[in-house]
């Protein structure tokens, strides 16, 4: 701040000295006899030149401006013609702009004290490096990503790895294979043309349970009659057509599990209502009940006890008693992590299906809607799910391994991926590496309606092996 009075001094002097040029040049021009005149401008020389060594003295204390021009005192003409055009810009900016010269000190004096706090703020908050920030955020995105694609990749190359090898010799139907039929076959579409049309495909297969749809439940248990009015035409026909081969009546309701709507198998009302609804289907022909109820979650006590009592509702009735199971953990544990994070936990643990497989005489595992986006991974993971069954399912119970007739798309299931031939081959190897020579062994083709040639071609091919 005393920088910019001193300049603004210096420049009002500079003003000053162009004005006693100016007399210079005046004096120059007079008379020479007149000596008053030439002693009067000797002196005034006299006193600018000592004015101008003070001025720079001043100028190297400052040390910040330059020395102005200074006249030869012996003589004033060279003085008149050597004027600084620095000053002379100066002049002529002060008369142009007045107002300018009195504004920019002031607004020299702000900018300088605005630089100083900028300095300060400087000094005492280093600024961030956006780069530096943006490689960390980054790497850090780089870490979290891999450890959420760590586990993934791992379990896909345990997969890949589990369809890998050779089947063992011997491993293919057993003649306790079974097939899902829509409801059609019940509600009066089908004729006997179609039951004879079913047998010729059936015939030389391994297939002896069909489990027909017969319902759904009421979500309180009940089933009306209406819904099966052809069921008695049917197990005749099929009786006719295909000796030996046993009809289930499909039985099924969406749970209120994960909803506010559905089966409520904890109120004992409605398994009184499921156990009347048992009675009705077995007194219509049905040579036993097959029940779907989901979403089912692991650990469910309700549903064990309704097994206890249908066990022994179908056991006195000389009927069979089969379900559809769930999945089990891929890994320990796993229906508990996907339940927590989706709300829907997917899978059984291994100890909960044993304790549904001791109460059935078939278990039938939904093998399908794998999430698997490749056949050697679908395979992979039926090889898996066979092996986790077979470790905890009874010898005196039917143990099925599911197949994907059906070619959705959609979460879940990818019918490149879901393929019978990859299914057959993952029945098969899990079987090779846990219980090859188990007997009460077999698998479930769903379902009739969705069914291609080429699923029952790689289901003859790949397991009952007939051409």
């Amino acid at each position: 701040m005393d920088d910019n009075r001193n300049d603004e001094n210096r420049t009002g002097e500079n003003r000053t000295d162009g004005n006693r040029a100016e007399e210079k040049r005046t004096d120059g021009n007079r008379p020479d006899g007149n000596r008053a005149e030439e002693n009067r401008a000797d002196k005034d020389r006299k006193d600018r030149a000592d004015e101008n060594l003070t001025d720079e003295n001043r100028a190297g204390e400052d040390r910040t401006d330059k020395a102005p021009a200074e006249p030869a005192p012996a003589e004033a003409a060279p003085a008149q013609e050597t004027r600084d055009d620095d000053t002379q810009d100066a002049e002529h900016t002060a008369q142009e702009h007045p107002a300018d010269d009195q504004q920019r000190p002031a607004a020299d004096q702000q900018r300088a004290a605005d630089d100083q706090e900028h300095s300060a703020e400087d000094a005492t908050e280093p600024r961030p490096r956006p780069r530096s920030r943006k490689r960390r955020i980054l790497r850090l995105l780089a870490v979290v990503l891999a450890l959420l694609l760590l586990p993934l990749l791992t379990a896909a190359a345990a997969l890949r790895l589990n369809y890998t090898g050779d089947p063992a010799p011997g491993t293919h139907t057993r003649h306790k294979d079974a097939l899902w039929l829509g409801h059609a076959w019940v509600d009066g579409r089908k004729t006997d043309r179609d039951v004879e049309a079913l047998a010729r495909r059936l015939r030389g297969t391994g297939i002896r349970d069909l489990y027909v749809h017969s319902g759904p439940l009421e979500h309180d248990g009940t089933l009306p009659a209406s819904a099966y009015p052809k069921a008695r035409w049917l197990t005749a026909a099929v009786h006719r057509e295909l000796p030996g081969v046993r009809v289930q009546a499909w039985l099924g309701d969406v749970l209120a599990s994960e909803g506010p709507t559905g089966l409520r198998l904890e109120r004992p009302a409605t398994r009184a209502a499921i156990l009347d609804s048992t009675r009705a289907v077995l007194a219509a022909g049905f040579q036993g009940a097959h029940f779907d109820l989901e979403p089912l979650h692991s650990g469910d006590r309700h549903y064990l006890g309704l097994l206890d009592d249908l066990r022994e509702l179908t056991h006195a009735r000389g009927a069979v008693l089969s379900v559809a199971a769930h999945q089990i953990d891929p890994l320990p544990a796993f229906h508990s992590f996907w339940g927590t994070t989706t709300g829907h936990p997917k899978w059984w643990s291994q100890a909960y299906f044993a304790q549904v497989a001791r109460r059935v005489d078939q278990i039938a595992v939904m093998s399908y809607d794998t999430m698997q986006p490749l056949q050697s991974l679908y395979g992979g993971y039926v090889a898996q799910q066979t092996s986790l069954a077979l470790e905890v399912t009874p010898k005196s119970t039917d143990l099925l391994m599911g197949l994907p007739f059906y070619h959705e798309n959609r979460f879940g299931h990818w019918a490149h991926a879901e393929t019978v031939p990859a299914a057959v081959r993952g029945v098969r190897l899990g079987l090779s590496r846990t219980d090859a020579d188990r007997a009460d062994f077999g698998v479930a083709l769903y379902v009739d309606f969705a069914a291609t040639e080429d699923d029952w071609t790689a289901y003859r091919r790949d397991w009952v092996r007939t051409p």
